[in-house]
């Protein structure tokens, strides 16, 4: 369904931190932008954590979480700003598992290599392969969705299902737009193909990182205590309106970008796709970036 939801500005975390026991924080877009990081976005969910809060970072990343924490060490984000991780690849590794099979075609750079270790399936040949895992373009700065037409309508042709890695359609590293598994997955869906999603907006990711925040905090964190802080309206948000959560929109990511949602407006009015019916009136707020 579609809902239109008015947005209140949030001039900082602190502004509503009292009132959640945990945060449910996505990471590019909110923490980095694939080459530098956010330092004051990182700060905060640290001051957060000093408060006795918990954090877990849920991502669309199809990488798993090990490798996705030392991503962000590399740009200088430490452990101290998170509780524990969460990705679309730890979810990508479970549908693998659960599809059956011998052989996969992976579609994606060789920098998701991690995603496929250990898998019982292999990766091979597409002549050969029973499903196509996707993490994304060959060549993301290159290359866009078009430039798999002829190879998306053979797979089709094959009845090929193809697991997508990560839901996302487009990030932005530094200036640069980049076009990510989900854009390749919602074409191959147009072509007649059948797409399995892992990670955002989808619900088994959100159970995965309740879990890990009740396992963090030694106890059941009940919903109403639990903030989703994300930059996508279309995976963040409505993912975490949809699993139940409070919602935080930061307004200078991905849709800032694309829609110029304004940074400076004490008040925004915006149009969300929900699967779900939530209660709208979870969303509490928008922040032009994230900051204590």
């Amino acid at each position: 369904m579609t809902v239109s939801v008015t947005l209140r500005r949030i001039e900082g975390l602190r502004q509503c931190a009292g009132s959640y026991r945990a945060l449910l924080c996505d990471i590019w877009g909110v923490l980095h932008d694939g080459l530098r990081a956010f330092t004051p976005a990182a700060a905060a969910l640290k001051a957060f954590r000093e408060q006795g809060g918990r954090v877990v970072l849920v991502s669309n990343s199809p990488r798993p979480a090990p490798a996705v924490g030392e991503q962000l060490q590399n740009l200088s984000i430490g452990a101290d700003a998170w509780d524990g991780i969460v990705t679309s690849g730890d979810l990508t590794r479970r549908l693998v598992e659960e599809h059956g099979g011998e052989s996969f075609f992976h579609l994606g750079p060789q920098r998701d290599r991690s995603l496929l270790a250990g898998l019982a399936a292999r990766p091979g040949a597409l002549e050969a392969a029973d499903f196509i895992l996707c993490s994304g373009l060959f060549d993301d700065e290159n290359e866009t969705p078009d430039d798999y037409a002829a190879l998306f309508e053979d797979a089709v042709a094959r009845g090929l299902d193809l697991i997508c890695a990560n839901p996302d359609h487009v990030v932005y590293r530094g200036e640069v737009r980049i076009y990510c598994a989900g854009a390749l997955a919602a074409r191959y869906e147009e072509m007649g193909g059948c797409a399995v999603y892992a990670g955002k907006p989808h619900l088994p990711i959100y159970e995965h990182a309740r879990a890990l925040i009740d396992a963090c905090a030694g106890q059941r964190v009940p919903k109403s205590g639990i903030l989703a802080i994300g930059d996508n309206l279309k995976t963040d948000i409505a993912g975490g309106i949809a699993a139940g959560f409070d919602a935080l929109l930061i307004a200078g990511g991905v849709h800032g970008r694309e829609q110029g949602v304004p940074a400076h407006t004490d008040a925004r009015r915006l149009t969300i796709d929900l699967e779900a019916s939530p209660d709208t009136s979870r969303v509490i707020g928008f922040q032009p970036a994230l900051a204590w």
